[in-house]
């Protein structure tokens, strides 16, 4: 098992490997346009790696129906778009309606037709409750991270069995494995990061790109 300041290590000692990552696969100018776009807004975009596996994780499940806690400005949305199948659909929800026009205008720049993506704007718990259950193949998380619980229980009922939920910045700079006093949102990742990893329902995995992506497959229904 491994202590405290072993994962301090380990999180804490990424940059020659995450600069890789990151360069691995290069990103066009739609998606360096919604990055330009979300640092304007002082908005934290996923990295280019995460970006890659999130394409990744969505071709892997064959995903035709995706649902996103944040939309940003687009950039997880393009990743994701990029690996899901031709016919699917993005179901994006965030509080910000200015935030989804400028993702509307990255994915359409990026090549994707208006009806790939649907655009819900709300408040994540009051939107998700209205999606419809065991409809979706996988659901990106990047929302608050104080509301990271709830998300995780949308998200099992969302979800189809086999379906994947992803989790995003689950380090939070490190913060969610060093040992001082954190934050609410630390403590929900913390809490989220337990729950994930003891449930009997999910099989899960901690994907050290970006800061931390926590992924989890549904486990699908035993034979009756």
């Amino acid at each position: 098992m491994h202590t405290g300041r072993q994962e301090r290590v380990i999180t804490g000692n990424r940059q020659p490997s995450s600069a890789f990552a990151d360069a691995f696969v290069a990103e066009d100018d739609a998606l360096l346009w919604a990055r330009q776009r979300a640092r304007e807004a002082g908005l934290r975009a996923v990295s280019p790696a995460t970006g890659a596996a999130l394409r990744m994780l969505a071709a892997t499940v064959g995903a035709k129906s995706v649902a996103e806690i944040g939309t940003g400005t687009g950039v997880s949305g393009i990743h994701l778009l990029g690996g899901m199948r031709p016919d699917g659909v993005l179901t994006t929800v965030d509080p910000e309606p200015e935030r989804q026009q400028f993702a509307r205008t990255a994915l359409r720049a990026a090549g994707f037709a208006s009806n790939r993506a649907r655009f819900i704007p709300g408040r994540a718990l009051d939107v998700l409750p209205r999606l419809a259950d065991s409809g979706y193949d996988l659901v990106f998380c990047d929302g608050d991270r104080t509301e990271s619980l709830d998300y995780l229980a949308e998200s099992l009922r969302l979800l189809r069995p086999g379906g994947l939920v992803v989790f995003e910045g689950v380090f939070a700079d490190g913060r969610t494995v060093d040992s001082g006093p954190q934050p609410v949102e630390v403590l929900r990742l913390r809490e989220l990061l337990r729950t994930v990893r003891e449930s009997a329902e999910l099989v899960p995995s901690v994907l050290p790109v970006g800061d931390g992506l926590l992924c989890a497959v549904k486990r699908p229904l035993a034979a009756g």
